[in-house]
């Protein structure tokens, strides 16, 4: 009986880690609407005026970001555009990562470093998952052209 929880165990934290992992890709998008959906709900909107008004925010974000990896031209303007979506996940994996930490580890300390590498792997996840949604260039973007 004990073996059984203690693989129950295992398969939630694993399951909690892959869902961190796919979900880091939407922290800003998921702030943005949290945040203008409480706003509308504190102005009178009511609980749906205030979802609503959360899921537009949310997917208005997304799709500001989608807009920008598609025509922004300059690589170091969309790795800003990048570093500017990753920024949310990296500080969702820290405290994610440091709250685990809490449950485990009596060492102040030792939350702390195990926190940052776990912002630090969200980060980079959440990087490379963002950049593959980046739409590739043009075809002939590193060609040269001979005539």
């Amino acid at each position: 009986m004990i073996i059984i929880a203690i693989l129950a165990s295992l398969a939630v934290i694993v399951a909690l880690c892959w869902l961190l992992f796919t979900l880091a890709v939407f922290a800003l998008p998921l702030f943005a609407g949290v945040t203008l959906g409480l706003w509308a709900y504190g102005t009178g909107a009511g609980v749906l005026g205030g979802v609503l008004v959360g899921s537009v925010a949310a997917a208005a974000t997304f799709g500001l970001f989608q807009l920008l990896l598609r025509f922004v031209r300059p690589a170091w303007l969309k790795l800003l555009v990048l570093l500017v979506f990753v920024g949310p996940s990296i500080i969702a994996g820290y405290h994610a990562t440091f709250g685990i930490m809490q449950l485990t580890m009596p060492s102040e300390t030792w939350r702390v470093v195990f926190a940052t590498m776990g912002a630090i792997a969200v980060g980079i996840v959440a990087f490379l998952r963002l950049t593959m949604m980046a739409p590739p260039g043009p075809a002939d973007q590193g060609a040269v052209r001979t005539s």
